[in-house]
């Protein structure tokens, strides 16, 4: 009798939910369409080799989501860079995002909805978020949820 535990069955119903694809795939798809609409070249660094919980993917996607749109409304970019891995620092791991852009940056103010929506998906799952931008050198969106305590 084959018996799957309860993590295992857990990742694959979050990947059903993705329409069968794994985070790395979701996201590949997602950006491979957004750069072709957008015609802003994407670099894509790494991508999770495993598949992640679903309130990690969905920070992640919501985030992606949001980081894009401030990229294509505002930043005049021409290349996005797109990091989401899974980090193993100092006997820790967990999921770190960054997604940083060449466009024209901005002065830093109170944060809009697009930036508070972003850092919320990553407090709701256990992490946190930090936006960072250079007048004339682009923005940086980084994010980290950190593995859950056993």
């Amino acid at each position: 009798m084959l018996v799957v535990s309860r993590k295992a069955r857990t990742l694959s119903e979050e990947t059903r939910m993705r329409g069968g694809q794994t985070l790395a795939e979701a996201l590949e798809s997602h950006l491979a369409e957004w750069s072709e609409r957008t015609g802003i070249a994407v670099e894509t660094w790494a991508l999770p080799a495993t598949d992640v919980p679903s309130k990690v993917s969905r920070a992640v996607m919501t985030a992606m989501g949001e980081a894009l749109a401030n990229v294509e409304q505002h930043s005049g970019a021409g290349t996005v860079s797109i990091t989401v891995s899974i980090a193993v620092t100092v006997g820790k791991s967990g999921l770190r995002m960054t997604v940083s852009d060449n466009g024209r940056g901005f002065v830093a103010g109170a944060p809009g909805r697009g930036i508070a929506r972003m850092r919320a998906a990553f407090a709701e799952a256990g992490g946190r978020l930090s936006v960072s931008s250079v007048p004339g050198e682009g923005t940086t969106v980084s994010g980290v949820v950190p593995a859950p305590r056993r």
